[in-house]
């Protein structure tokens, strides 16, 4: 890896809802992938910085019309459902596990099989822009492996868990692990692969010890998992108060929520992320924010599967660390972008309510709103922060995840019109207009993983 210069438009949102906008900028990247300055084109030191990067060959220049963003950070995503990205979204949650996606998962002890999907999933991410992925694998562990394998080859920075389920009376006889000591044996097993091959704490890819959800797991495993976590200091994944049944579930079994629950078990951690949360309440937010987790907001799965709204506002209101994901493939698209204008979507909902039988000051939660700018922060920022991990931004010190996303591309929905879009119109628009094909370049850790440096 070599040392790069950027120059362009960057735009990125180091603060939640605010937009910092760099008109003409040179962004230094080192050959360590870490950036090292942003300077402005006012600053006395621009034009020893261009000369320096062009007498070295290292100027990458952005061309009109095309904008550098931070890479996106999507919190959750259950690799073994890409097959099934988009289909099966009419049937409830119950009848989807069970005659679609836990037969699919189930097929991932089979090595190409899972080969072929991983290859595709990882590829698929990184060309909508995702420079860090969550990712929940199978209960198989060679399979999860190949999962951690492919994405460090591709150059994606990504957390992987090989997910545990041995509850009997909630998971089926064909796909769960075959004990509470094995599960427990093959994710020690997998933590220590990940570790022993992606290297040390600054990896790309790092291990997370991954219990699916409560009701998959006996209590033996969420305590053994609760164990492994804290030998280990790495990352916990989760689902936590997703829908009235799971939540009713925890309560009838343990006589308290899920919150309270996970944290008994040692799993709520300040490297846990916690799917959903859709019913967390006040209580769980400030048990949550003690213990430093964080939540991936799944707003367009939420909708399919979770029949509620998540209270992003009311979350980022009270301290609460809060990202995206994409809930691939309870959620239907593999776009954060898509996430976020549905976090924004949906947040609106929220706020001014959707009832037409109701007056409309009673139909709704005041103050629940956010912005496109915030769910861009959420997006890059707030799953960084979550994550803990130094990404999601342009200062010096983190590292150059990046995209860049092109309006003149031709057919394209992102239209920008230079008499009529201020910079702030521009960034709504690439949230809400801006597809797959838009992206056209996308680095991690300073690595050109999608298209060729513009010229």
């Amino acid at each position: 890896m070599r040392e790069k210069t950027v120059r362009g438009r960057l735009i990125h949102t180091p603060v939640l809802g605010e937009v910092s906008i760099h008109e003409d900028a040179l962004l230094t990247v080192g050959a360590d992938g870490n950036i090292d300055a942003l300077i402005d084109s006012q600053s006395p030191e621009f034009s020893s910085a261009l000369d320096a990067a062009e007498r070295r060959r290292a100027l990458v220049t952005l061309a009109d019309g095309q904008y550098l963003l931070p890479g996106l950070v999507d919190l959750h995503v259950h690799a073994p459902q890409w097959p099934q990205l988009g289909k099966a979204l009419h049937l409830p949650l119950y009848d989807w596990l069970r005659q679609y996606t836990f037969p699919l998962e189930a097929r991932y002890d089979d090595l190409d099989f899972a080969r072929a999907n991983y290859t595709s999933l990882v590829s698929g991410l990184l060309a909508n822009g995702t420079t860090t992925a969550t990712y929940y694998g199978t209960v198989h562990l060679e399979a999860t492996k190949l999962l951690a394998d492919i994405a460090l080859a591709r150059g994606q920075r990504a957390i992987v868990g090989k997910v545990a389920m041995d509850n009997a009376d909630q998971c089926p006889d064909y796909y769960r692990d075959v004990s509470t000591e094995a599960g427990l044996d093959d994710t020690r097993a997998f933590v220590e692969y990940v570790y022993d091959t992606a290297g040390s704490e600054d990896a790309l890819v790092r291990p997370a010890v991954t219990p699916r959800y409560i009701p998959s797991c006996t209590d033996g495993m969420l305590s053994g998992l609760g164990k492994l976590a804290r030998e280990f200091d790495c990352h916990v994944q989760t689902h936590c108060s997703e829908s009235d049944w799971q939540h009713a579930y925890v309560l009838e079994r343990h006589g308290m929520k899920d919150t309270d629950s996970l944290d008994r078990f040692g799993l709520l951690t300040q490297k846990t992320i916690l799917a959903h949360g859709i019913l967390i309440d006040d209580a769980d937010m400030a048990t949550i924010r003690h213990r430093q987790s964080g939540i991936a907001h799944c707003p367009l799965s939420n909708l399919y599967f979770a029949h509620a709204v998540f209270p992003a506002r009311r979350a980022l209101d009270s301290g609460l660390k809060v990202g995206l994901g994409t809930d691939i493939s309870a959620g239907p698209s593999a776009s954060l972008l898509r996430n976020c204008q549905q976090a924004v979507n949906v947040s609106r909902a929220l706020e001014d309510g959707v009832d037409p039988g109701r007056a409309a000051g009673e139909r709704g939660s005041p103050g629940s709103r956010i912005n496109f700018r915030e769910a861009l922060w959420m997006a890059t920022v707030g799953g960084a922060k979550v994550l803990g991990l130094p990404t999601g931004q342009f200062e010096p010190g983190y590292a150059f995840d990046a995209m860049v996303v092109d309006a003149r591309v031709a057919d394209s929905n992102l239209l920008v019109w230079k008499d009529l879009d201020s910079d702030d119109d521009v960034l709504q628009k690439i949230v809400n207009n801006a597809g797959r094909h838009n992206i056209t370049n996308v680095w991690v850790q300073g690595r050109l993983v999608k298209g060729a440096d513009p010229d």
